[in-house]
């Protein structure tokens, strides 16, 4: 069931299911709450209410939200207070699945809210401020690959260089994976869509870098093998934990995976996510005052 949430600035499309202890899926920048279409039935089916959330500017969200930033831009810290909106509204502590851009918002909200957010799971985040490795283009096809294809898009505002990233980014793809591509594409030509992606390359993870110390919360990093936007993914993954409190954070990699192994591999993320939630998902809800 799709619903709306009202927050001060907008509101957020969202896909609301099952039942038990809240968890909230937030996508990456440029695609839609559709990435996580074959994650969510097992959440579900594992006992858990699943709210998964379009972000602002994008899929079925409003447009035009002030940012932080002051700068008609899309921050990790405006995605994160968005998700403390939602969790407040459907009643939290919640548990946030953040993929991409969103993994640095999860670090955000859960050093501003710790009351509301109990574990964080990070799925091929941008967490850490970025650097391109010279070396690595010449040696990593994979990442020279990805790179390329993202730094046409920004420079070209290109949605046909977007498309061919997501076929690098999916090294092995679902079988909807044409009908999803379709989906996107046709949401990305609707008025104001594109520009609203554009505004994601506008902002750097350096917000959520700089939060990643007060992350007092269980926080599980997700990591493809053959993920493009990175030079040496697990060393990435690794870095994100290492800079969070001893203790707090651990890391999974995921064979042959690349940036939305979520899609490509439900199953293998199911089988990793949802024990995680067995031990930290909060089973008896505490009322949240919702805020509109």
């Amino acid at each position: 069931m799709t619903e709306y949430v009202t927050l001060e600035h907008g509101r957020l499309a969202c896909d609301v299911a099952g039942d038990g202890p809240l968890v909230v899926l937030s996508h990456g920048m440029g695609t839609v709450r559709q990435d996580f279409r074959h994650l969510v039935g097992p959440l579900v089916a594992a006992g858990y209410r699943v709210v998964n959330v379009d972000m602002r500017g994008h899929g079925e969200s409003s447009l035009d939200w002030p940012s932080v930033t002051g700068k008609a831009a899309i921050s990790r810290t405006d995605v994160a207070g968005d998700l403390l909106g939602v969790i407040r509204h459907f009643g939290g502590p919640a548990v946030i699945l953040g993929h991409s851009l969103s993994g640095g918002s999860a670090t955000i909200a859960a050093a501003q809210a710790p009351e509301l957010v109990s574990a964080i799971v990070e799925i091929e985040p941008f967490t850490l401020t970025q650097s391109l490795h010279i070396g690595a283009l010449f040696a990593r096809r994979r990442y020279r690959r990805g790179m390329v294809r993202l730094a046409l898009t920004a420079m070209l505002n290109s949605p046909d260089w977007w498309r061919r990233y997501l076929d690098v980014a999916y090294p092995t793809k679902p079988a909807d994976f044409g009908e999803y591509l379709a989906g996107l594409e046709n949401t990305l030509r609707q008025p104001g869509r594109w520009a609203e992606f554009m505004k994601t390359q506008k902002t750097t993870p350096a917000d959520a870098q700089a939060r990643l110390a007060d992350v007092r919360c269980p926080a599980l990093v997700i990591m493809g093998s053959a993920e493009p936007d990175w030079a040496d993914p697990e060393a990435e993954a690794n870095a994100i934990v290492a800079a969070m409190p001893e203790g707090a954070g651990r890391v999974v990699m995921v064979d042959n995976g690349g940036h939305y192994p979520h899609a490509q591999f439900a199953d293998r993320i199911a089988a990793v996510v949802i024990p995680f939630l067995e031990q930290h998902a909060v089973r008896e809800q505490t009322a949240v005052t919702i805020m509109r």
